[in-house]
């Protein structure tokens, strides 16, 4: 997964400054981003605080270690159903 150029910190401090009513155009003038990226963080982060935050990004994390090891373990279950098959 790509890496944002912002941290957690900042993009709260984007929004919070957007919900104070400063501009979104400017908001991304004036950080360097799209309006696409600046939606994306208000849908996705839009009613959070930092603690908040902070346990989602370790929550997406783990989820995908878990996904990664029922993947690991259904590529198991299928080399042993093929030998299982197999006739001797």
């Amino acid at each position: 997964m790509k890496q944002s150029r912002y941290t957690d910190s900042q993009i709260l401090n984007i929004l919070k400054q957007a919900e104070n009513g400063t501009p979104v155009t400017k908001l991304c003038r004036e950080y360097g981003m799209s309006n696409a990226a600046f939606y994306k963080w208000r849908a996705k982060y839009g009613d959070m605080d930092a603690s908040l935050m902070a346990r989602m990004k370790e929550l997406e994390k783990e989820n995908s270690q878990l996904k990664k090891m029922y993947v690991e373990s259904q590529m198991k279950y299928e080399v042993v159903k093929e030998d299982l098959e197999k006739k001797w």
